[in-house]
């Protein structure tokens, strides 16, 4: 932490200062001795969130998946209480952050959905490379700070900017158990219409390996533990032992001197020996996947004409886990209706470079859970489904096409069918 200026010192403190330092200059001869900034304070851990009901049979949003043992459901309840956590400045949040716990973003159907909250990205491009502007702050937005003076703002340097809406987490230990290799032959495949899948191979800084990233927009994390070290850095303001570096106000160090005040790595391990990201990477790989619905005379046209139109080339219905050393985890079936591959998205990408995706690239979005969102795509710009579906460009345009040749009530059987997985 750089020393924080003479101006923002008392008048009587910072002559002090002068004074001293005159005098060991005039004493020594020498220029080299800086006075040490303050230390750091301390995190003050959070009041824990409200206490939780107990874990619910299978069968609805915001379960624990089946078949976990009583220490793993430990673990999914006490993950719970984390996510619902709520951090104050003197637990590290800020200076600059999007809210104060994780579960103020994820709220749809339960704790751990979506919701229509977003976060806004900014860049700039020129001749076609795009420039994130890191020491402007980008390419992620904080919205809101500690204190007015480090609010940021979109510099006037970007020329690029996009919504991001808040992803579900339901069924994330099952998409993170899918192995690499699986999501990388998908990208081997022979499609029709253009379609060209490529994966996200990327720097997983938990593992400190390159691995296959799937979780995202950009799909520019592999694990939960770095998804979980990302958010808590970026959307909170909180340092940690994976991004240790606290973001400075629209890249300004000196601000961040002034107004950050608790020791770097904020999240440290508590008596068990986990952290806060710990704990919330337990909550997401333990939390089940939308409990589907029976499918209606309707809805199982719509299936048919779902696989028909060519919606499954990249939202593939089903992928399956690995070995894992979780029983609910092993070897499973993963209902996601994705390849989780990179496609090029035409004019409805969202102009950001980020990780192992170029500005025109998005990550097939899962479609499992649907039914509870109430506004659609990267950016929320659809309100209907139908319209998410029509607003598809690139790689989809061709299956966009068809559905939109199709009568109305097929067109209604197919939204029937994604409403009902």
């Amino acid at each position: 932490m750089k020393q924080r200026p003479l101006l923002s010192l008392p008048v009587s403190l910072a002559t002090l200062v002068i004074l001293t330092t005159a005098a060991v200059i005039s004493v020594s001869g020498a220029t080299s001795m800086v006075l040490p900034p303050p230390p750091k304070a301390p995190r003050q851990r959070p009041q824990p969130g409200p206490a939780q009901p107990p874990p619910r049979p299978f069968g609805r949003f915001g379960d624990p998946l089946p078949g976990l043992t009583a220490s793993q459901l430990a673990d999914f309840t006490t993950g719970l209480a984390q996510f619902n956590e709520v951090d104050t400045v003197a637990s590290g949040l800020g200076p600059i952050f999007n809210d104060n716990s994780c579960a103020a973003c994820h709220t749809d159907a339960a704790i751990g959905g979506g919701s229509t909250r977003t976060v806004t990205r900014f860049g700039r491009t020129t001749n076609g490379v795009f420039d994130p502007l890191e020491n402007l702050g980008g390419s992620l937005l904080q919205a809101k700070a500690i204190d007015p003076a480090c609010q940021e703002v979109i510099p006037p340097e970007a020329n690029v900017t996009s919504l991001r809406k808040t992803t579900p987490l339901f069924g994330a230990g099952l998409i993170e158990a899918i192995p690499d290799a699986a999501i990388k032959q998908l990208a081997k495949v022979v499609r029709p219409d253009g379609i060209k899948g490529q994966a996200a191979i990327i720097e997983d800084v938990a593992t400190d390996q390159m691995r296959v990233g799937r979780f995202g927009w950009k799909a520019q994390q592999a694990t939960l533990l770095s998804f979980a070290g990302d958010a808590y850095v970026n959307e909170m303001g909180i340092t940690n032992r994976l991004f240790p570096t606290e973001n400075a106000p629209n890249g300004d160090e000196a601000l961040l001197a002034e107004f950050d005040h608790v020791a770097d790595p904020e999240d440290k391990p508590d008596a068990t020996g986990k952290a806060d990201i710990d704990r919330f990477a337990d909550f997401m790989r333990l939390l089940a996947p939308p409990p589907p619905l029976p499918l209606t005379t309707s809805a199982k046209a719509g299936a048919d004409l779902f696989m028909l139109i060519g919606c499954a080339q990249c939202h593939v219905p089903v992928q399956f886990t690995g070995p894992n050393p979780i029983a609910a985890l092993n070897n499973k079936p993963v209902a996601l209706y994705s390849d989780l591959l990179l496609h090029d998205m035409g004019d409805l990408n969202d102009g950001i470079a980020q990780a192992a995706a170029g500005t025109n690239q998005m990550k097939t979005a899962p479609l499992w859970g649907l039914r509870v969102r109430t506004a659609f795509l990267h950016d929320g710009s659809a309100s209907t489904i139908a319209a998410a579906i029509l607003s598809h460009d690139g790689e989809a345009m061709k299956a966009r096409d068809r559905f939109a040749k199709r009568p109305k009530f097929q067109q209604q059987q197919l939204v029937d069918f994604l409403k009902s997985i």
